[in-house]
């Protein structure tokens, strides 16, 4: 590992932190405005240490994303995947909290396969992101992170943006309508991490947004828990499809560590289809807990009390019933034992192995046939405006 340097001297010396900052924060951030320079997104991160990799550092997003935080100590990294003090580290799981919102990884995104999907989306897009600095107790992507999950931010996005172009170029028009949508292929660019939150670090959001407006044949698609009102400055011209991911609040307040509240979810929503964005829902994860059916009641009311009727007409929603994994669930009784309370229940849960491998639980075929069946059932009743597009 190359000898640690403060990432302000550096910056300055070579780019200039001010001007770096001028050019690349939105027009409102430069007089002081933008929500990623206010005290919530403070919260979330106060970046003190970035590792990057020595052409992650050079380049222009790389350049961009060390001036937005000058006063991190900026440490040379081979391996964006391998750092022996984060990834492997047993002793994180202590401060797995402080790890997010302190470190910071960049690197070059080396895999550029768009992958098909049919679910949330038709295509998984090679993401700008691995990570997240918001710290969900059922989050799969630290399962192979190694005991940190600090946000890896990947700075060639040039290449990224040029293979999702190239795709969606050769694959043509949709021809036929499906659940993800009836005239647009659907690019989930969001899978690993929250584009929400990304967009407090970099630029890498506002550029897949502005680039998709480009492509007539495709749309953008991201999950968030984060309400960011910046995004709602970035114009999509509906190519983007904003997905608020909800669960009852007091699962929320349990599970949904260092997210939006649940009612800001749901208040956001008009103001962005106002903005131009698509927005959906991601009923995720369905948790089977005791009163977890009033619980869900509750909420459906509250969707149907608080959504404006312009965002009903145009909604659609996934339910998507909790996967759990015991080395997530070992890593979740180091620091947060009690979501383990509901989360880890093998009596109502059975092994299966997933697409990449990873040995997972899920709640076992009836429990989950059941359980679907009661959700789409007070759907019905309770929200009959909502379409669910599929349960999984």
């Amino acid at each position: 590992m190359g000898r640690p340097q403060e990432a302000d001297g550096e910056a300055e010396g070579l780019f200039g932190v001010a001007e770096l900052v001028a050019a690349s924060a939105p027009a409102g951030a430069r007089e002081g405005r933008a929500f990623r320079y206010g005290p919530e997104a403070a919260r979330l991160l106060r970046v003190a240490e970035i590792h990057a990799k020595p052409g992650a550092a050079a380049s222009w997003r790389g350049r961009q994303i060390i001036a937005r935080f000058p006063g991190a100590r900026l440490v040379e990294t081979g391996s964006h995947w391998r750092i022996p003090h984060l990834h492997g580290n047993e002793g994180n799981v202590e401060h797995w909290v402080r790890v997010k919102r302190e470190t910071l990884v960049l690197g070059e995104r080396s895999s550029l396969t768009v992958r098909p999907n049919g679910r949330s989306a038709d295509w998984i897009a090679p993401g700008l992101s691995n990570g997240c600095a918001m710290a969900c107790a059922y989050c799969y992507v630290p399962r192979r992170k190694g005991f940190a999950n600090p946000i890896t931010v990947f700075t060639n996005v040039e290449r990224v943006l040029a293979a999702i172009g190239r795709h969606i170029a050769a694959t043509g028009p949709k021809t036929e309508p499906n659940q993800c949508d009836e005239r647009a292929w659907v690019y989930d660019v969001g899978e690993n991490g929250d584009c929400a939150v990304d967009d407090l670090i970099s630029d890498n959001t506002a550029d897949l947004v502005h680039a998709f407006r480009r492509w007539p044949t495709a749309k953008a698609s991201f999950a968030t828990k984060f309400v960011n009102p910046d995004l709602l400055r970035l114009d999509p011209r509906g190519r983007t499809r904003i997905r608020f991911s909800l669960m009852p609040p007091d699962d929320s307040r349990l599970l949904d560590i260092r997210t939006s509240p649940v009612p800001a979810r749901l208040e956001a929503a008009g103001d962005f289809l106002d903005a131009g964005y698509e927005v959906h829902f991601n009923l995720s994860p369905v948790v089977v807990r005791p009163g977890w059916r009033n619980a869900w009641g509750e909420l459906l009311r509250m969707m149907d009390d608080v959504l404006p009727r312009r965002v009903k007409e145009q909604a659609a929603a996934e339910i998507i019933m909790l996967t759990h994994n015991e080395d997530l669930h070992g890593v979740n009784l180091g620091w947060h034992p009690r979501a383990e309370d509901i989360l880890w229940q093998p009596d109502l849960q059975q092994p299966k192995r997933s697409q990449n491998g990873a040995l997972n639980v899920r709640y076992r075929t009836p429990v989950k046939h059941e359980a679907v069946e009661s959700l789409t059932g007070m759907i019905a009743e309770r929200t009959p405006w909502l379409r669910v597009r599929y349960a999984f």
